[in-house]
């Protein structure tokens, strides 16, 4: 009977640990922790999320434009209850052409990625460099 009882107590430690590592994951986003520059070095891509809720991206190549632009704007976390949370990126100047808005999604604590399909891969890593 110690045995059933001992086995049982390493599956439920098991699972736990399990269950933490897991939702470490998933860890939620602090959106005051956001604001930096990310980049991109093997592109050069850069974005600049300011604190004051204004955004600049240099070098940035979008679906809409394969070609590298750069725009600027503003900036609002989303946190979303049904899918990732993610950076709205409300573009108000710079070579997206009628494109207003984007979303950016943080990865962990030192990354964003533009995924131009939510569901698919993304599209350009930036990994964070500073923060203002």
């Amino acid at each position: 009977m110690t045995n059933k009882r001992t086995g049982g107590r390493w599956l439920v430690a098991a699972l736990a640990a399990s269950a933490v590592l897991t939702s470490g994951c998933a860890a939620p986003v602090d959106p005051d922790k956001l604001p930096g520059v990310y980049r991109n070095k093997a592109t050069g891509s850069e974005i600049l999320l300011d604190s004051d809720g204004t955004f600049s991206a240099t070098d940035i190549s979008t679906d809409e434009s394969p070609d590298p632009v750069d725009f600027s704007g503003r900036w609002e976390f989303v946190d979303s209850q049904t899918s990732s949370d993610f950076v709205s990126l409300s573009v108000e100047d710079g070579g997206l052409g009628s494109t207003a808005g984007v979303q950016l999604y943080p990865s962990g604590r030192t990354a964003v990625e533009f995924r131009f399909d939510p569901d698919g891969p993304p599209s350009l890593v930036l990994t964070r460099v500073t923060a203002p």
